[in-house]
């Protein structure tokens, strides 16, 4: 590596010049990144959506849910598939490995379902959706008005949504909460009998009118024509002049526009709103379209008219900003730190500019790096730039110092600028390909975390290499420019170097280490054993809250109520958060839900879920305890849940889930209630709820076939009957205005009690009770099954941030109960996750440690000495577990990913210490002298590097602003503490151990004291 030093001074001025156009493009780079909360996250999971209307559960289940089960199973990579089945849907949500490409999958699993298409009731179409989080909307808008709700829609989409679409970055804005209109006929049985109209000629007659039929070609003469029948129907007056069995269709029937059955309601802010999704474009940047939109807003309101108010309930910009702007704060502060630890310890001001140089070169050719990958600034690549702040500058320090030091002695400026590169070039080499070669077990990892951090870790990577290449071109020559010869010759130089401070204290303190080796080592091992007694009381958890402004709350009615009656209790929540000055907007949905929301599970009449956005700066965890407080204080208000992350990024690290499985219902039941008291019982957890629930009445006909049968009625026949009545039958689709609605043949007003429906009309005059018993029964709300079994999930959402913990005291109560025969259970959300994180980043932790040793092992061509460096890694633990436990921070996934760094880091201050040993090994100095002459002069940049790095991140484990500190600040706080205690013993232990085992060797013969390590001098004098 010395060549490029060489080559570097050789050509000073082609060194400058791309210097300064990395620089420019760097600048150039940093507006053109997108910036976004978090990469590109594709989650390897499928729903299959199925309506089915008017089915029960267990109908849905039978005919839909099962069959779509074992065809989704069938399809390769398919890891767990997971069915819910409730009143007239089906849910099958579909897991496959991680790495598959998500269309492929998709792909897949709609051929899977086409060939069962016919297995599946008429009407029954499944959909498949997937998607990453660039399917999570960016923006999403409410508007209110005074208008009429469907006038309203009409409006938006007209005008506000191109508008919308118009603006650079935005891949779809879709209009959400309209109700669809539908045109109705609803027979007169008095005109139809008067008119001998039979009622099944009205769907044949609407089937086969308003369609276009091509009958072939015409060849006349030399031209081709195209013969077409029919045509299409696109107004209400065309329907009504239909004629059906010689009678016009107007005069046996109402024809009419209306707006189709409210399935759900939404609101914002008390009023009845609509809702604006808006999704990013791949290239899309969250803040340009956020400051877009709210410049169009104003402009927006005044175009609908009449009261109208365009509201933004979530919007991911200013969490993305404020989180940008702390980030690079705690950076520029951590830069400011390490320039100021390079002055104090070089107290040359020409030393630290040119040393410093190093830090904002490395981050330019990262952000470079990141453009040209088309990655975004995120809070990942963010705290990546920030932490590789503390480190880029090692490099640079340790070649800039031994220049110097060459300097100080007298000699002639680029013989000291060429020997000082020379002696560390292989040092910093070995040092920075273990860090940055710790990077790559995340690769092994996989899964959710492997995507989130790999950003992070090509991100630190790019900048890490750059300020390897900075500290062995640029360095040399910014150092031959501007630093000067020393004024006093070697010996006098040397010797007020032995007489500076650090070492005075250092040396004595190393020559009784090395002279009371047994009595160092054991030391060592108590350290390292009363860490181990340490290790208990940390606390542990996945990730952190992510500290965003929102909040959600999802509040659950008893089984049965109307859409109105949940309205009514979701009015009372309204009341409290209008009541919360902390609360800036919220939105509420009452009933169904579209969309994305098909992972969570969708939405039924009695359940009301809400999205809320808090004030700035607003305590979130004080709102969501005080709000959890005022919402259990309500009375006929249901079981409510409080949570946090509505906006994302939270990675529901707090939601803690029991899954229990059963083939008999009242065994799985039983299963779940004692599971359910478990989770109750157990400290740190709250918001119980079970998604079993209790059983929902209903209205069960059973057709008598004896007094049917001679009459021709079958169920399928009276079924056809009896929901025409209450919901209508979709006959065909016509467009009327130029928008594709639904024909709904309706049977008059729907029956409100069971004596009207006995009462329905059927052929002959006979009415539904005289060939059927109608009853009311209790059946299940929902059915859900995972991988062919019946299942029930009990979720909690945990208060304590130590999840290990909660978990841990969870299992136990769990193992202690006695669950009938045939019932088992397993623990999921956050728990799973975090034991699937921690497996996984503990096998890259073993991988990373074996690479760093083979690294060394090339660098040294040694086996033991290695292995003497490696003793740094475990007493890097003492200084992390100690910090963590002193900051009261949990160890999660940012956490181990700092320790997967420290494991680079921490070798890299004994490999320059063991190299410079080795150096003077080979120049014919004794064990004892080259572990002293080496450690007193590797003492400075040693202290240095640590000392830069640890100021350089203090700001950012101080969390001085608050943003992004759910990645970056636990990383941060375990590097830092894992710095501080590895560097105090990578001072005295290392030497003390190459001490023990060169006198070893030397004792049994395998090697002379003075003439060792030939290996090594060949490897010094190569470079």
């Amino acid at each position: 590596m010395t060549s490029l030093a060489r080559l570097s001074l050789a050509n000073r001025a082609l060194v400058a010049l791309v210097a300064v156009i990395a620089t420019a493009f760097g600048i150039y780079a940093i507006p053109s990144l997108k910036q976004e909360l978090l990469p590109s996250l594709e989650f390897p999971a499928a729903v299959v959506v199925a309506p089915f209307p008017g089915a029960n559960p267990e109908l849905v289940e039978e005919q839909v849910a099962k069959p779509i089960e074992t065809a989704v199973r069938g399809v390769a990579g398919v890891t767990d598939v997971t069915s819910t089945s409730r009143d007239g849907s089906a849910t099958v949500q579909v897991q496959f490995d991680f790495g598959l490409p998500v269309a492929d999958v998709v792909n897949d699993l709609q051929q899977a379902l086409t060939r069962i298409r016919a297995q599946l009731p008429q009407g029954v179409d499944p959909q498949v959706i997937a998607g990453s989080t660039d399917n999570l909307p960016a923006v999403v808008l409410a508007v209110s008005s005074d208008t009429d709700q469907r006038e309203l829609a009409d409006q938006v989409t007209r005008t506000v949504v191109p508008e919308l679409q118009a603006i650079a970055g935005v891949r779809e804005a879709a209009v959400t909460g309209a109700r669809k209109q539908n045109i109705t006929i609803t027979p007169d049985q008095a005109k139809l009998a008067a008119a001998k109209v039979a009622p099944t000629a009205i769907p044949e007659a609407l089937r086969s009118n308003g369609i276009s039929i091509p009958a072939g070609t015409l060849t006349e003469a030399d031209k081709s024509l195209s013969v077409q029948v029919g045509g299409k129907l696109s107004t209400l007056d065309e329907v009504r002049e239909l004629r059906v069995s010689g009678a016009r269709l107007g005069d046996v029937a109402a024809v009419e526009q209306a707006p189709a059955p409210a399935t759900s309601i939404t609101r914002t802010n008390g009023k009845d709103s609509l809702g604006i999704s808006m999704t990013l474009a791949p290239d899309g940047n969250a803040v340009a379209l956020s400051h877009a939109v709210r410049d169009k807003l104003p402009q927006l309101a005044a175009t609908l008219g009449s009261g109208a108010a365009l509201t933004i309930v979530f919007d991911q910009a200013p969490f993305v900003e404020k989180s940008i702007e702390g980030l690079t704060s705690e950076g520029a502060l951590g830069l400011l730190f390490a320039v100021l630890v390079i002055l104090v310890f070089l107290f040359s001001l020409r030393s630290t500019l040119v040393t410093a140089v190093s830090i904002p070169l490395s981050v330019l050719v990262a952000l470079i790096a990141l453009w040209i990958g088309d990655y975004s600034l995120n809070v990942l690549t963010l705290g990546g730039l920030t932490i590789a702040i503390g480190r880029v500058v090692d490099d640079s320090i340790v070649v800039l110092e031994n220049i110097k030091r060459h300097l100080s002695y007298g000699e002639d400026k680029r013989r000291a600028v060429l020997d000082g590169v020379r002696e560390v070039a292989g040092a910093v080499t070995a040092s920075t390909l273990t860090t940055v070669a710790v990077f790559l077990p995340i690769a092994v990892v996989g899964g959710l975390i492997g995507q989130l951090f790999s950003a992070f870790a090509i991100t630190v990577t790019v900048a890490l290499v750059a300020s390897l290449l900075v500290s062995l071109t640029v360095i040399p020559v910014l150092a031959y420019w501007f630093l000067k010869p020393g004024k006093e010759d070697g010996p006098e130089a040397a010797e007020r170097e032995r007489r500076n401070v650090l070492q005075r204290v250092y040396v004595p303190i190393l020559r009784f280490a090395t002279r009371r080796r047994l009595v160092t080592v054991l030391i060592a091992v108590a350290v390292f054993i009363g860490t181990l007694g340490l290790v208990p009381l940390l606390q542990t958890n996945f990730i952190d809250s992510s500290g965003q402004n929102t909040l959600s709350l999802k509040q659950e009615m008893p089984v049965g109520t109307s859409l109105a009656a949940t309205d009514a209790a979701a009015k009372k929540v309204e009341a409290v958060l209008g009541d919360l000055d902390a609360v800036e907007t919220y939105q509420v949905t009452i009933g169904s839900q579209q969309g994305f929301a098909a992972f969570g599970g969708g939405g039924n009449p009695s359940t009301a879920s809400f999205s809320i956005t808090l004030k700035q700066d607003t305590d979130t965890p004080a709102v969501e305890a005080d709000l959890r407080k005022r919402a259990e204080a309500l009375t006929d208000a249901g079981d409510i849940t409080v949570g946090a992350g509505g906006g994302g990024g939270g990675f529901n690290a707090n939601t803690v889930a029991v899954s229990v499985t059963a083939a008999d219902a009242d065994v799985l039941r039983t299963a779940s209630d004692q599971v359910r008291e478990a989770v109750q019982g157990t400290s740190g957890l709250t918001d119980v709820t079970s998604d079993l629930g209790d059983s929902a009445p209903r209205v069960q006909v059973t057709l008598n076939r004896a007094a049917a049968g001679p009459l021709g009625l079958t169920d399928a026949a009276v079924g056809q009957l009896v929901s025409q009545a209450f919901r209508g039958t979709t006959i065909t689709q016509l467009t009327i205005d130029g928008e594709l609605q639904d024909v709904v043949l309706r049977g008059g007003p729907a029956p409100t009690d069971l004596e009207q429906v006995k009462g329905l009309p059927l052929a002959g005059g006979l009415k539904l009770g005289d060939v059927a018993a109608v009853t009311q029964v209790d059946g299940p709300v929902q059915i859900k099954r995972v991988d062919g079994d019946r299942s029930v999930s009990v979720s909690a959402t945990a208060t304590d941030q130590n999840i290990g913990a909660v978990t841990a005291e969870l299992q136990k109560k769990l193992d202690a109960l006695t669950l009938p025969a045939g019932a088992a259970f397993s623990i999921g959300g956050v728990s799973a996750d975090q034991q699937d994180a921690f497996g996984d980043l503990g096998l890259a932790l073993l991988v990373a440690i074996a690479i760093v040793f083979l690294i060394m092992v090339v660098t040294f061509r040694s086996l033991i000495q290695p292995l003497i460096l490696l003793v740094s890694i475990p007493f890097a633990a003492t200084g992390a577990i100690v910090l963590l436990l002193a900051t009261d921070t949990a160890l999660g996934v940012p956490a181990l990913i700092g320790v997967l760094m420290l494991v680079g880091i921490v070798v890299t201050n004994a490999i320059v210490l063991m190299d410079l040993i080795n150096q003077y090994r080979a120049q014919g100095m004794g064990i004892q002298e080259a572990v002293i002459e080496g450690g007193r002069r590797r003492l400075r940049p040693i202290l240095m590097t640590a000392a830069a790095t640890i100021f350089a991140l203090a700001p950012m484990a101080l969390g001085i602003t608050g943003s992004g500190g759910f990645i970056s600040q636990p990383l941060a706080v375990v590097v830092i503490g894992g710095l501080v205690s590895s560097t105090l013993l990578t001072l005295v232990l290392v030497p003390t151990l190459y001490t023990m085992v060169e006198n070893t060797k030397a004792r049994f013969g395998r090697k002379k004291p003075v003439e060792a390590d030939e290996p090594e001098r060949e490897l010094v004098h190569s470079g």
